[in-house]
């Protein structure tokens, strides 16, 4: 049994102008010890379906399907039980670290706290752990700058705080929301060199929501590629970088640098991502796929196996050979 299982997960927001469906039938699941990476364009759906298995969605927000975590349903947990589990034995990482900490308590009090409510330590205790968490995650003379107020630290240093907070009580489940996004490369690849020991001494498990590929490739077993709150592909890391099979895929990868690409010009996805008010009855991607046919913008692709490797799934009406013709054009 996996440690948490998401099934038909549908996310909806109540706005003026109707209803607004974020997340449409996601699925996934994730063993202990493994890290799941979920990437796509902003507005895909990717931080709603995490936010809403945390039971964080905003107030017009409201979730179906199921969030089974060691055989709990998280979707339908009573706030008390909820409180619980969320921050101890899953824990999140936010995108924006200024709008998540609380800027009238001091670092040291938000990190304190944790401990106190989930482990039972003493103040002493806790905050000789805080402090151990904060030279984890590289902040200088985190002894001292433990007592300050988050204005009083950088964008990338408040965000390394974020990542020291999630990993006070060795959740069993991380989910990581752009953990890197304001680090320079080498912070990041010390961050990713301590997930990857969280996951070695703990066994705990990780879903990595980021636009960075190169993340993806470094860390992710398995990969979910979203778009228009749909799941595109799904399958291993591996399988998806090495031989994507839908277009959206192969856009997303051909949009990243390349050393070898020298003077020639990224390959840009053309268009804008769609309103989520007002998705094309079809396949979300129909309105900017290179590959569209006359049935791509009325029949929805189903998301279905490939014959050749069942642990791929993929939503797409063109066959996996001609998608894979197409990235070879593209060279990737």
């Amino acid at each position: 049994m996996a440690l948490l299982e998401v099934n038909d997960l549908n996310v909806q927001f109540a706005t003026p102008d109707g209803v607004v469906t974020a997340v449409n039938g996601v699925s996934f699941a994730l063993d202990r010890g493994q890290t799941l990476g979920i990437v796509g364009e902003s507005g895909s759906g990717k931080s709603q379906a995490v936010l809403a298995v945390m039971g964080l969605l905003a107030g017009n927000g409201s979730a179906s399907g199921t969030a089974l975590f060691d055989g709990q349903d998280l979707l339908s947990l009573p706030a008390p039980a909820m409180n619980k589990i969320r921050g101890n034995r899953v824990a999140m990482i936010f995108q924006d670290p200024m709008t998540s900490l609380n800027p009238y308590l001091t670092v040291e009090r938000q990190m304190t706290e944790v401990l106190e409510l989930h482990k039972g330590l003493t103040y002493s205790q806790a905050r000789a752990h805080s402090v151990q968490a904060l030279d984890a995650v590289k902040i200088p003379e985190a002894a001292k700058r433990i007592s300050r107020y988050p204005h009083e630290f950088s964008g990338g240093m408040r965000q390394r705080v974020m990542i020291a907070m999630a990993l006070l009580c060795e959740p069993d489940v991380l989910i990581a929301d752009e953990p890197t996004t304001a680090l320079d490369v080498t912070v990041q690849a010390q961050i990713i060199a301590l997930l990857r020991d969280l996951q070695r001494d703990h066994g705990t498990a990780i879903v990595m929501i980021t636009h960075d590929l190169g993340v993806v490739a470094g860390l992710c077993d398995d990969v979910l590629v979203l778009y228009g709150g749909r799941v595109m592909e799904q399958g291993s890391a591996e399988a998806i970088f090495y031989q994507p099979t839908h277009p959206y895929t192969v856009g997303l990868l051909g949009a990243v640098p390349r050393l070898e690409q020298g003077d020639h010009a990224l390959v840009a996805i053309p268009g804008a991502p769609p309103n989520m008010a007002r998705l094309p009855p079809g396949c979300p991607f129909s309105e900017r796929c290179t590959l569209v046919e006359p049935r791509c913008w009325n029949t929805r692709p189903a998301l279905l196996p490939l014959a050749d490797h069942p642990t791929v799934l993929r939503a797409c009406h063109k066959s996996a050979l001609e998608v894979s013709r197409y990235a070879q054009e593209l060279k990737l």
